[in-house]
C-alpha cells in the first residue's frame, strides 16, 4: 500500500490518484496533526459496497455458503467465458 503526506499529495495529484486507479491500490495519505485518509478507485469503493450489501443479509449469506458447499463437493457447472 502506497502512502503520501498531504504535501506531497498536492504536488503531485494526478500521479497519485492516475496510480490509484492504475494499480488498484489504495493510497494513504498522512496529515500531520489530522487523521491519516485513504484514497481508493471508485471500482473499489463499489467493490466494497456491493460485499457490505450482500453480506448484511443472512439470507444471502445462507445461498452463498450453499452454493461453496455445491461447488466443492463437485457440483459446480464449469463455463467458458468467451461464450457468454
Amino acid at each position: 500500500m502506497k502512502t503520501a503526506n498531504y504535501t506531497d499529495l498536492r504536488n503531485n495529484l494526478k500521479g497519485y490518484l492516475d496510480t490509484v486507479v492504475d494499480d488498484c491500490e489504495p493510497l494513504i495519505i498522512h496529515r500531520s496533526s489530522n487523521a491519516s485518509v485513504v484514497v481508493i478507485s471508485l471500482e473499489e469503493y463499489n467493490a466494497i459496497k456491493e460485499t457490505a450489501h450482500l453480506t448484511s443479509s443472512s439470507e444471502m449469506m445462507k445461498r452463498i455458503r450453499s452454493a461453496e458447499k455445491s461447488i466443492k463437493n463437485g457440483a459446480g457447472k464449469k463455463i467458458n467465458i468467451a461464450d457468454l
